[in-house]
Order: C-alpha cells, then structure tokens, then sequence
C-alpha cells in the first residue's frame, strides 16, 4: 500500500473525506509493551503477537484514531500513529489532521491545540500492570512531554475470561504517610518494595469503568480495558516487581528530569497525595454506564461510558452504541470521534462495518474509523445488517465536546 506525506496528504485527505462522506476509514494500530505478557484477547493473530521482534515484547495495545506516538524504547517511526486508508493509499491522521485542522477534528479543538489532542486504546494483558502513575501537565512539561488523565472501560464483548488477576490496586490507603512511599523506593533493589501493601485492589467488573487523574497510583487488572485518555504516553512505574518480573528503575524515571532522578522526596512529591488517600476514592472516580435518552423502543440505545471532568475539566468522553438486529439509528453529536466495532456488522453512513473474528498483523479491517465535526453534527446513520445479533459501537469525543454529559457518581441517581 502506498504510504502519502507530505504537501499530497491534503488532496488525499479531502479525497477519503469524499469517498467516506465525511468518515474516514482507520487501520488497525498495533502497540507492543515489552514489560507486559499479552492478554490475547484484541483478536490479533496468535502468530502475530511478537510481529515487532521478541526483543520489543508482545503486542497488548491497540490504539484507535491515534495522533501520538507510543513511548517505547527502539521503537520504529510511526509507532502508535494511526493511518487512514482510501483508494488503495494511507496517511497518518495526525497528518491529515495537520493539512485540514478545523475540517476534521473542528475548530474549537483546532484553534485551542492545534491537533487531535486525545486518543483512545484497548489493552489487554495477562496478569497486572505495575503501580504507576501519569504526570500532571505541569510535571510533563520539565521534559517536554504533555500529562495524561485517562478513564476505562471494560467490554463485555472482550472480557468473557478475566485471565489472571481482574483486579486493580488504586491510590494509597488513607493514612498512608509520605515517608512509607518513599521507603518503597528506598527498597527498590531488595525484591518487591511493598508498594501494594499501601493500596486497595477494587474488583473489576465488565461494563463499568473508571476516572482516572494524573498523579493518581494505579495498577490495571487483567481485564481488556477500552481507555479514552490525553494524548500522551507519560507514566512512572512505581513497583519493582509484578508477578516475579523486575520492573527496571528506568521505567519509574523516564519521564522525570535527568537531575531528579535518584531524587526520592521527588519522586514521592510527583502524586497527588489528597486524591491518593481520598476516603472516597471508589465514589470519586467509579463509572457506570448512563443511557442518553429513552432510545429502546427505536431499536437502539446510546450510553455514556466514559463521563466527569479533571480538575474541572472535560478533557474526554465515551460513549456505547447498541444497534439492534435490523435495525438504524441516526446519530448526531456535538464532536469529532475516533469509533471501534466491539460486535456485529452493519454500516455507518456508506462504510460497512464488521468486527473481525481474528486479525493478522498488517491486515486492513472494517471495524474502525473517524468521523469529523461536520458529519458528527449533521448526523450519520448507524445501521445493523445482521439478523442474529446487536452491532456495538464505541466511539470516544475530544475535550470540551460534551458539557451536557453526566458527572461522576449520577450512575446513582
């Protein structure tokens, strides 16, 4: 397939734009952790799991409409950027996203952040990911990088099995105090620093989610996790060890100024103590998914998944869409979108949809695309074509694109 740069990437991209009525079709966008065993649930080919090499770990990710790049070490150049595909051609939305602006992602996010400032992912691993937590955006911009809130949300679709551990440690005990933290970085090189033993694992449950700040200890289960999140690929691992494998110190530093890294009152000054030891951290951050209107009866129900603000700010949100067995819905949102198929098959505008039953590494699909502001709000038809089951749509929104959606803890009302 031809790979477009450069000045043609405009004209390609106001061709697709054509084609698709204003969708854009993505091909799948394989990320490898080489800290991480694979899940094996993303439907990726069993044969393609180390596609990269042993040596860059197994594929656990893949990330949808996608316009940063993944933090990985010898990682090759367009890694974590997702491609848009048209007439047998493919450019990289973040550069269509450059050529066009406004067209795409609208102008409101284009004039405020001159990109698609977000993206969303599925991860799926075997057993848990260390204790870690994502830079605030004052803390990234000491090493040129932006902060990362994110959310979650687990799919029942993917998560019939729970593999090895369906649980995640987050935050701190309250009153846990500053020096215990830091005595687990002290211990670093003893084994397991005992970082767990400062935190509370919450039962993860398909079909709900969670609310995650920066600066906020986490450590993911092992169930596959839909994550709409900032554009950014900052973390410090704080853990040494998960499931007998080291966690090298690197990992805890990456994104920390040179001159801080064996700065342990650093370190520990990086979280956010009050959200760590917050009594409440379970009502704070818990989601559950929330129907926008009373849609049934039409054959169809749209839900929020992914809802509340950080720090006041809507920086991203979900939403599930349910279509049932011969059935349409006429979709309008406020936003640009990045959209995967989590079951079924149908059409979106004139795009077939269909969600693959297993993928080989390189392979195009028809499970994923990109809808932009204009069509958003002038509304596109979602339409399942099967007869035995719903079609299930996830589809993640920009910041500020939804102020009228839910906030955390209205699950409850």
């Amino acid at each position: 397939m031809k790979t477009i740069n450069g000045d043609q990437v405009a004209g390609a991209a106001k061709n697709a734009l054509e084609e698709g009525e204003g969708i854009l079709r993505l091909a799948p966008n394989w990320v490898p952790r080489s800290f991480l065993q694979p899940g094996r649930r993303i439907k990726l080919h069993p044969d393609d799991i180390y596609a990269y090499g042993l040596h860059r770990g197994g594929i656990d990710e893949r990330w949808f409409a996608s316009t940063t790049e993944a933090a990985n070490d010898n990682r090759v150049d367009d890694e974590g950027l997702s491609y848009c595909v048209s007439n047998g051609s493919r450019f990289t939305l973040r550069d269509a996203v450059a050529s066009l602006g406004g067209e795409l992602i609208g102008n409101a996010i284009w004039d405020k952040y001159k990109k698609w400032p977000v993206y969303s992912k599925f991860f799926d691993n075997m057993g848990p990911i260390p204790h870690h937590m994502h830079q605030n955006a004052e803390q990234a911009a000491k090493v040129g990088q932006e902060g990362k809130p994110e959310s979650y949300y687990f799919p029942p679709q993917l998560n019939t099995v729970g593999n090895n551990f369906p649980y995640t440690f987050m935050g701190l005990e309250p009153g846990t105090r500053k020096e215990d933290v830091r005595k687990t970085l002290e211990d670093w090189n003893k084994g397991d620093n005992g970082i767990l033993d400062l935190s509370k694992a919450y039962r993860l449950k398909p079909g709900t989610g969670w609310l995650i700040p920066p600066c906020v200890l986490h450590a993911p289960g092992s169930l596959v996790t839909y994550e709409p999140q900032w554009g950014s690929d900052v973390f410090g691992m704080y853990q040494s060890l998960v499931e007998g494998r080291m966690v090298p110190w690197d990992l805890l530093v990456k994104d920390v100024p040179k001159d801080k890294h064996q700065d342990l009152d650093y370190l520990v000054e990086q979280l956010d103590w009050e959200k760590n030891v917050d009594a409440n951290f379970k009502d704070s951050n818990y989601l559950e998914p929330i129907p926008d209107g009373d849609t049934e009866s039409e054959g169809y129900v749209d839900k929020w998944i992914v809802y509340g603000t950080v720090d006041g700010e809507q920086l991203f949100s979900a939403k599930e869409l349910t279509v049932m067995p011969g059935k349409k819905a006429t979709i309008k949102d406020d936003g640009a979108s990045g959209v995967i198929v989590t079951q079924g098959r149908g059409r979106i505008g004139n795009l077939p949809l269909e969600c693959p039953s297993l993928i080989r590494f390189g392979e195009m699909t028809e499970d994923e695309v990109f809808i932009t502001e204009k069509r958003a709000k002038e509304g596109y038809v979602v339409e399942n074509t099967a007869e035995e089951c719903p079609l299930i749509l996830l589809r993640y929104f920009g910041p500020g694109v939804n102020p009228q959606a839910p906030k955390v803890g209205d699950h409850k009302k």
